[in-house]
């Protein structure tokens, strides 16, 4: 899915503005400051000292089935986005909002901010020996906002109105309107051979879609067993290998990917070495099932990174697409019976966070009550909207629902009937029923069997108080076909925030993306509160305007009761083979594979 790569753009997604001239430059920011000068050797969180050779083995879930990870249908495999495709720009993960030239060398952004221009550096070439050219760039463009390519880069690309080649090496992205993001955005796009997709075709026109792809990034397919593992092999003729932007990163000679059912036999299979590295995102495989001897001798070895990543927002989404979910009332009433101190507590081992902000972890969450720029936004929209704007977001700070004393699941659970009642629901045969008939009930789309631990008690509170809620666990071939869908009532996700949000929202949030099949808006939100927002959020001119959009989405969204929160890491818990070398110093704004991208085998 998208997600493979807007996940990579999210996690490390960096806006900036343009300088006040136009100028080339080897990187951009957004205030016009650059940690690393013209010239630089490497990225601090890298080593010189790095090593290329030797073998890393990974994991991954479930299956794939397709090699172009830029399309809706089908499934990709884990890393291709990485190893074979390439940006115009990097960016740099202990720098908030930077980013540096890769296969672009030159970088110029017109003094109006309307349009960037990108030299491609003459050295930059595929796999298959051609140079990487300007037409390459405007064909990556026009693909990927066309009907070809994964609906969400129509989405995401739609401010950059085109690109004019002016030179074999030169390619000028001219932008629809101002937009801070926009020169990032750009620096981010994937180059696609325009040779190698025009032969064999693009997304549903591939005449053979597990054909290896032509790319230009440091790894080459080598082996690939469909659905199963595939290998990638370093490409020993990289144009890039000695950039800075390079240096001491992808040293492995070769990364298999392995495919497993689900997480708790890709535990067993870790411990049984048959992968090395593995990004642990269960409390309690963390604490009680990666123990034992291997552990104990130092052969394998279990550790937390600390991040400064804003965190975003986990949690159970409702598709209000359903008719039981259209009202706020009943959402934020399922919302209150949860009870996240006991889950904590007893099955989390209490290393969880309560999120409470859909920037969690981050400056940009609201706290307290709105400040005069966050009402500048909040009030023409509650003049215009009256009926949109839940009354909540002017009175109330962001608190998700809790079980601390003085607080009790009983009283909770008291509030989320009176909350029913006067929706109108009444208890009939057991389940609450509305006057049409209809009954409160639901079913829970899972692809980890690990979340039955989470669901189990949550549905059973809900039975105190008349809804009949249950789950089922699906395949995940299966389960992701039924998310891009919206064929689901509620699910678990994820939706990671950068630094610096901006154009992602309207995936995430916006009505025109409610109906877009494949894309991130799972709870089918159409509110044109949310809509006018986000476009203050993503035209913000300062640094403070983006702050005051993102606190005024923030307390939008919460009291839309649109998920049930969920929880956060502030560090990684990552296991590994004791086979590594790391640098000495950690990036700030990183996921756990960006990380193992530096190290290197002993």
């Amino acid at each position: 899915m998208l997600k493979t790569l807007l996940s990579g753009l999210i996690v490390a997604a960096l806006a900036f503005l343009a300088p006040a001239a136009s100028l080339a430059v080897h990187g951009v920011s957004i205030d016009g400051k650059l940690k690393y000068p013209a010239g630089f050797s490497h990225f601090d969180y890298t080593s010189p000292a790095a090593t290329k050779g030797g073998s890393l083995t990974l994991h991954d879930l479930g299956s794939f089935d397709k090699m172009n990870p830029y399309t809706l249908k089908g499934t990709a495999p884990f890393g291709l986005d990485s190893f074979v495709f390439e940006p115009l720009a990097v960016a740099s993960l202990d720098e908030p909002f930077a980013a540096y030239g890769l296969l672009a060398k030159d970088i110029e952004v017109a003094a109006d901010k309307k349009s960037v221009t990108f030299t491609i550096d003459e050295r930059a070439k595929f796999s298959d020996g051609r140079s990487v050219t300007a037409e390459d760039v405007k064909y990556t463009l026009d693909t990927l906002k066309s009907d070809k390519a994964h609906p969400s880069y129509q989405m995401y690309l739609q401010d950059i109105s085109s690109a004019e080649i002016l030179g074999p090496l030169k390619v000028r992205f001219n932008f629809a309107k101002v937009n801070r993001e926009l020169h990032m955005i750009a620096a981010q796009l994937p180059v696609l051979n325009k040779k190698f997709y025009e032969e064999n075709g693009f997304g549903d026109k591939a005449k053979n879609p597990l054909l290896p792809p032509v790319g230009s990034g440091p790894y080459l397919v080598k082996d690939v067993n469909p659905g199963k593992s595939i290998t990638y092999a370093r490409n020993p003729n990289y144009w890039a290998a000695d950039l800075p932007v390079r240096k001491g990163t992808f040293n492995f000679n070769t990364i298999t990917i392995k495919y497993f059912k689900d997480q708790v036999v890709g535990v067993e299979a870790f411990k049984a070495g048959d992968f090395d590295f593995m990004w642990v995102n269960v409390a309690k495989q963390w604490q009680r099932d990666l123990t034992g001897r291997l552990f104990d001798s130092g052969k394998l070895i279990k550790k937390g990174f600390p991040h400064h990543n804003n965190a975003g927002m986990q949690g159970f989404v409702f598709n209000t697409r359903r008719p039981i979910f259209k009202s706020r009332k009943v959402r934020q009433a399922l919302g209150l019976a949860f009870d996240f101190e006991w889950a904590n507590e007893s099955l989390f081992y209490n290393q969880y966070t309560r999120a409470n902000s859909y920037f969690s972890n981050s400056e940009l969450a609201a706290t307290g009550l709105p400040s005069a720029a966050e009402l500048k936004l909040l009030k023409p929209m509650q003049e215009k909207y009256p009926s949109e704007m839940p009354a909540e977001v002017f009175t109330e700070p962001l608190t998700p629902p809790s079980t601390k004393a003085p607080n009790s699941l009983r009283g909770n659970l008291r509030k989320a009937q009176q909350l029913l009642t006067e929706d109108g629901w009444q208890m009939k045969d057991g389940v609450l029923t509305a006057k049409d008939g209809s009954k409160l009930e639901f079913e829970i789309l899972l692809t980890q069997d690990f979340f039955d631990r989470v669901m189990a008690p949550y549905i059973k509170n809900l039975t105190k108080l008349g809804v009949k809620a249950s789950y089922r666990m699906i395949d995940p071939a299966l389960y992701e076909d039924r998310v891009k869908s919206f064929n689901f009532d509620m699910v678990v996700s994820t939706f990671g925030q950068s630094q610096s949000p901006g154009n992602e929202q309207r995936d995430y949030w916006t009505s025109a993306s409610a109906e877009r099949q494949g894309g991130s808006n799972l709870a089918g939100i159409t509110s044109p509160v949310v809509d006018s927002l986000v476009d203050s959020l993503i035209y913000a001119e300062t640094q403070d305007d983006l702050t005051a959009a993102c606190k005024a989405l923030d307390r939008v969204l919460w009291y839309g009761y649109y998920m049930v929160p969920n929880w956060y890491l502030a560090y990684h818990r990552v296991a590994f083979a004791n086979k590594f070398n790391m640098p000495d110093k950690l990036p700030l704004y990183y996921n756990p594979y960006q990380l193992l991208w530096t190290w290197w085998v002993k």
